[in-house]
């Protein structure tokens, strides 16, 4: 006997003997809900309301926004309004800015796909469909906040006016490239831009953005740090070393989670989006979280807005999932045709980020389909120019080429005695 009952199929032991007599363990392996071949279907996910999240007080208690982890964070209805407590309110010349900065951000990213395809540069790696992530953020935050971005935030820099030419040349690894060829295509840093280096090792800039953050707070700073990586990250080790130092230290962080529902051939129930949001691992750190539409602008300026309120009230970080898809392929190295539907890309319910927000600024009579096709022509001339120049420097393909003399520099603050020898018997 015990305390609970006797030992039998009545008793405390009923589930494990239920277990014993119940055949042989199954071991689930998560699977898409379509593959190459099969009709796309997004009809399991639950897309609430737009206007239909509470916004809760940037100054309330975490544990208040766990059921915003479950939800989703929409301003953008279907027929283009603004609704709903978390509308922004932003001014149409905002709008009518975020608009060319993820045009333009969608024009470079075809002209460089371009230049890869014809073997000026090795690869590259297109955010179509994603905009709306870096371009939102970047505009909610403050200038100064230093960005700790993944490989699909080019919208950073182009929001933050970064000239698109330094971006070309870094791709090309050319005479103009700031990184002197020591970093792989798509992979930008700017200090001027507070654009920190790309890593390829997954999920590092996580932990590297509360670093930077603890050290702002430490100092008495008044700037943020936002980090970016995709859900597939979430799975490393790093994502969770992040969190608990964030918490631990209320460190003034945006933990941003692009859940563009595939890694590179790997859909997100792999790294555990099957059983919860990624949203929700912020519960069982105690740090606030969002689930935002990350295909609406308006919502992904208002999260982000909210969460660094938050930060700067010393209430520390905020975990954002940002519920998009990625439409174009992972990089110029990978075929989505052959783990997923071809045209699974025009079924995804949130839609085009682009056009949901030229539709909100049409809606509100600040735009029109003609000034959409003139903006179109003169974003493309703007990148082709540009291209132009980058090019006139140097591609993969030919052209001048960086003195080797500039592989010994920036290795070391003052250059020792080895690397002057070693750089006099080169003759350079």
């Amino acid at each position: 006997m015990s305390a609970d009952g006797p030992l039998t199929a009545d008793g405390p032991l009923a589930g494990a003997h239920l277990a014993a007599t119940s055949g042989a363990l199954r071991l689930h392996i998560p699977a898409p809900h379509a593959r190459p071949g099969e009709v796309a279907d997004f009809g399991y996910l639950a897309i609430p309301p737009a206007g239909s999240a509470p916004r809760p007080d940037p100054t309330c208690p975490a544990g208040e926004t766990a059921p915003l982890t479950t939800g989703l964070v929409r301003v953008l209805d279907d027929e283009g309004r603004a609704v709903g407590p978390w509308d922004p309110g932003l001014d149409d010349d905002t709008l009518r800015l975020g608009l060319r900065a993820m045009m333009l951000t969608r024009a470079y990213d075809e002209r460089m796909f371009r230049a890869q395809r014809q073997g000026k540069t090795s690869f590259y790696m297109k955010c179509t469909g994603e905009e709306a992530v870096a371009v939102g953020q970047a505009f909610a935050l403050d200038r100064g906040d230093m960005l700790f971005p993944t490989y699909r935030q080019q919208g950073l820099l182009i929001a933050r006016d970064w000239p698109i030419v330094d971006m070309m040349c870094q791709v090309f690894s050319n005479t103009r490239d700031r990184l002197k060829g020591r970093q792989m295509p798509v992979f930008y840093s700017s200090r001027e831009a507070g654009f920190f280096s790309i890593s390829g090792n997954l999920g590092t800039q996580f932990s590297q953005a509360v670093g930077w953050a603890m050290a702002s707070a430490y100092k008495g700073d008044s700037r943020i740090a936002a980090a970016w990586i995709g859900e597939g990250a979430t799975a490393e080790a790093d994502f969770h070393y992040a969190l608990t130092f964030a918490s631990v230290y209320r460190a003034p962080v945006i933990l941003n989670v692009v859940n563009n529902q595939w890694a590179i051939s790997c859909f997100q129930g792999i790294a555990g989006g099957e059983q919860a949001t990624f949203a929700a691992r912020s519960a069982g750190f105690g740090i606030a979280g969002l689930r935002v539409d990350g295909n609406d602008f308006l919502a992904v300026y208002a999260a982000t807005a909210w969460a660094r309120a938050r930060a700067l009230a010393n209430l520390g970080p905020t975990l954002i999932e940002l519920f998009t898809y990625r439409a174009a392929a992972h990089s110029t190295s990978d075929d989505p045709s052959r783990y997923r539907p071809a045209d699974e890309a025009a079924h995804w319910p949130l839609g085009d980020p682009v056009a949901r927000l030229a539709a909100h600024l049409t809606a509100r009579g600040a735009w029109s389909g003609e000034r959409q096709a003139q903006l179109e022509a003169e974003l493309a001339e703007e990148v082709r120019l540009a291209g132009v120049e980058a090019e006139g420097y140097g591609t993969l393909q030919g052209g001048p080429r960086a003195s080797a003399s500039t592989m010994f520099d920036d290795v070391f603050k003052e250059m020792p005695w080895h690397l002057r020898r070693q750089r006099q018997q080169l003759g350079v």
